[in-house]
């Protein structure tokens, strides 16, 4: 059995602000968010689709990080690759460098493409189009399965959705996962606390706002005896020298969701989101699991829970 499941692999040619490039570099949010699972769960797997050439690559990456290979799928077609162009402030433009059908047919998910020894987890997390309808199938198909289902937006939404669209997604997950900008493109332009609450209000039973440099803050409906009540955490970001950003948000994913699966404790998902995400930023690409990185993961996590500050918090919408 595979306790906890990401999606997806794509190839990323990044260029950076200064003009520095680095090409075929393992992205597309699936291995960078088990990289977050990993550093903090031993029983870890991967569903994507990849060409048969780059199989062995990705096989003994995975493997090396004691990650399970049982969910990658041998494909005649091109392994998915885009340009990311970064910007100095911040910003990041995707590219793709292969035509939207091989997009479509390599990212695709659907539950028979999941292996029967992975629909027993207890977590899922992906990255949904914002502007796209194929998503919500997926994750009621999910929902079937009885795992946490967790998930973030892949980019900004080019039209902000209706509360009944934003209803129907968030409803259906367990955690919900963006950065600002990602946020404030589906709920309207707002603080961080306020777009939380704007979350929970919509359906979200548990939302996370990811800050970069500044940390993040988690936001929580909780339930005690017959009362219910908000809770608001802000959560500091690792202090660390930030090479490359790519992939943090979703590493942060990854390890927050092993956190809520193994304590149901939103210090601890937190935290060990945070973490995760550090470990991203030190270098270009995703770096292995080694026995020193866990040791350094749970040194860091230890560091960083008495920082956690809860905040006042109330979700008006």
């Amino acid at each position: 059995m595979v306790a906890l499941v990401a999606f997806g692999i794509i190839l990323d040619d990044l260029v950076f602000p200064d003009g520095r490039t680095a090409l075929g570099i393992l992205g597309g949010g699936g291995p960078q968010t088990a990289f977050g699972m990993r550093l903090w769960s031993p029983s870890v797997g991967l569903v994507a689709a990849v060409n048969a050439a780059d199989v062995p690559s990705v096989q003994n990456w995975l493997s090396d990080s004691g990650i399970d290979t049982g969910g990658i799928h041998s494909s005649d077609l091109p392994t998915p690759r885009a340009w990311q162009l970064m910007e100095s402030d911040g910003r990041r433009t995707q590219l793709w460098r292969v035509e939207d059908l091989i997009v479509k047919h390599q990212l695709g998910r659907s539950l028979d493409k999941i292996p029967p020894d992975y629909r027993i987890a207890h977590g899922f997390h992906f990255g949904i189009h914002p502007d796209e309808d194929d998503d919500l199938a997926f994750i009621q198909d999910l929902r079937s399965l009885g795992g946490f289902i967790s998930i973030e937006p892949f980019k900004p939404a080019d039209r902000r959705p209706t509360q009944r669209q934003l209803q129907a997604i968030l409803s259906q997950v367990d955690i919900f996962s963006t950065n600002l900008l990602e946020g404030q493109s589906l709920a309207g332009q707002a603080s961080p606390p306020e777009l939380a609450g704007r979350f929970l209000d919509a359906g979200a039973p548990l939302v996370v706002i990811r800050l970069g440099p500044q940390g993040s803050l988690v936001a929580a409906v909780e339930h005690n005896r017959r009362q219910q009540s908000n809770t608001l955490l802000q959560v500091p970001a690792v202090d660390v020298q930030v090479i490359d950003p790519v992939g943090a948000g979703n590493a942060y994913c990854g390890g927050f969701l092993a956190g809520w699966v193994q304590t149901q404790d939103l210090v601890i998902a937190g935290a060990w989101g945070a973490v995760a995400a550090s470990f991203l930023v030190e270098q270009v690409g995703v770096p292995p699991i080694t026995a020193k990185r866990l040791a350094q993961a749970r040194q860091r996590a230890g560091d960083l829970i008495p920082r956690i500050a809860k905040l006042p918090f109330r979700s008006d919408g």
